[in-house]
């Protein structure tokens, strides 16, 4: 309905008057109460309505891993919140189904459902959603315990292993031309997201970003503070 028309419902008898003191502080109230409300269902995602596109979401869990440089320690868990939303994401396969051995990738080619690529499928897994070809080819780089010889190597998928593989190629300013450390150390967490926007498509820039990607900055510098105070609890 229109201000017109509310206006227009108004008994042309009334004669408006203006608020009293009372009514004045009951309206402050009213409107702090709000307010403080607001706040609160943003702190609080268990608080949001079923309509809010976070709905659902989990705060990223620590990682397995000890040690390491805590912004990209935090750039992995915000990573892995777009990737793999889920409070235990080292077992998740694309799809919301798990994965019941971690001693190697399970190389399970899951039917891709929506998006760009609907019709294919993605052998997608972990807690960064790792390709199987994406794993071994990182992998042999840096995982820090392959099993076997040479050409028969073979590479854990243990969760402790899917973060050391990650942080020391996320670390390594070869792989992506550039010290991701060094950019996020000054405050370029977007540039940074846009460097590995190819990689991981759900991070922005890309074709397949989601309902979680325009958190992603508020994520991270959440997950930072964890990282940087030894990981002390942060309330999102």
């Amino acid at each position: 309905m229109s201000a017109v028309n509310k206006q227009d419902l108004s008994p042309p008898s009334t004669t408006r008057r203006s608020p009293s003191l009372l009514g004045r502080i009951l309206r402050v109230g009213v409107l702090a109460g709000m307010t403080l409300t607001v706040l609160q269902y943003i702190r609080s995602p268990e608080a949001r309505s079923p309509f809010d596109p976070y709905w659902n979401s989990y705060d990223p869990p620590p990682l397995v891993m000890e040690g390491g440089d805590p912004y990209i320690r935090a750039l992995m868990r915000t990573i892995s919140y777009s990737e793999a939303n889920d409070p235990q994401p080292y077992s998740l396969l694309y799809g919301g189904d798990r994965i019941t051995d971690l001693s190697r990738h399970p190389d399970d080619c899951v039917p891709i459902v929506a998006g760009p690529n609907l019709g294919d499928c993605t052998t997608a897994a972990g807690r960064y959603q790792f390709i199987t070809t994406t794993w071994e080819e990182q992998a042999e780089r840096y995982h820090p315990d392959p099993d076997g010889w040479w050409l028969w190597r073979a590479y854990s998928f243990a969760p402790e292993h899917q973060d050391e593989v990650v942080h020391d190629w996320l670390n390594d300013p070869g792989a992506w031309g550039a010290d991701l450390g060094g950019l996020l150390r000054e405050g370029q967490l977007e540039d940074v997201l846009y460097i590995l926007s190819p990689t991981w498509t759900s991070l922005g820039y890309g074709i397949e970003t989601n309902a979680l990607t325009d958190a992603l900055p508020y994520v991270y510098e959440q997950v930072l503070q964890e990282e940087l105070n030894g990981l002390e609890e942060v309330s999102f």
